[in-house]
């Protein structure tokens, strides 16, 4: 039987409670309740940022957007809580990220940017072998805040071109480095 000690934790000092065995006596750390899972929390937008000397998104044949120079690639995953300003902070800090040649940035150089949604960055492969999905928004929500990504990314001066969101697309691209980096903007 797990017993909660609250004379253990000084909530002032910030300090975790601690709990016990109280057959042993022996402070172990608090756990859940076997069967009952711990409550997950997720960031906001999520995104992956590649380098990339050329790219494209294809979908029924034909190409939806493309890196006309080198530039960067952006993954973008969208969950329930997220909204206009998380996804303008997102742009901003894809926008000036120094990871192109010499320590540049978008900003610096004027390097496109290909952004494309991608829900499946929501994954939770905690259990079993199916992902779950749960923690992606889902489209009515998401695609309004791909697209104010990319029109924070045009304001701020950007040449964006993006895929079409909800369709089955096929991303090419060759990785430059290569560099890529997971972002996630709360």
């Amino acid at each position: 039987m797990r017993v909660h000690e609250s004379a253990a934790a000084d909530p002032a000092a910030g300090a975790a409670p601690r709990c016990y065995r109280s057959l042993i006596g022996r402070f172990r750390p608090c756990s859940p309740r076997p069967g009952r899972p711990r409550v997950r929390e997720f960031p906001l937008v999520r995104a992956v940022v590649q380098r990339a000397r050329s790219a494209s998104v294809t979908v029924d044949g034909r190409v939806a957007g493309e890196l006309p120079a080198p530039g960067l690639v952006v993954l973008v995953g969208v969950t329930h809580s997220d909204t206009e300003q998380t996804a303008a902070a997102l742009a901003r800090k894809v926008y000036y990220l120094r990871i192109l040649a010499g320590e540049l940035s978008c900003a610096d150089t004027g390097a496109p940017l290909l952004v494309v949604s991608q829900f499946t960055l929501y994954a939770d492969t905690a259990k079993g072998r199916r992902p779950s999905w749960s923690a992606a928004a889902p489209g009515s929500v998401a695609e309004p805040l791909v697209i104010a990504l990319a029109v924070a990314l045009r304001a701020l001066g950007g040449s964006v071109q993006t895929g079409v969101f909800g369709a089955d697309m096929q991303v090419a691209l060759v990785n430059d480095g290569p560099v890529t980096l997971i972002l996630e903007q709360a």
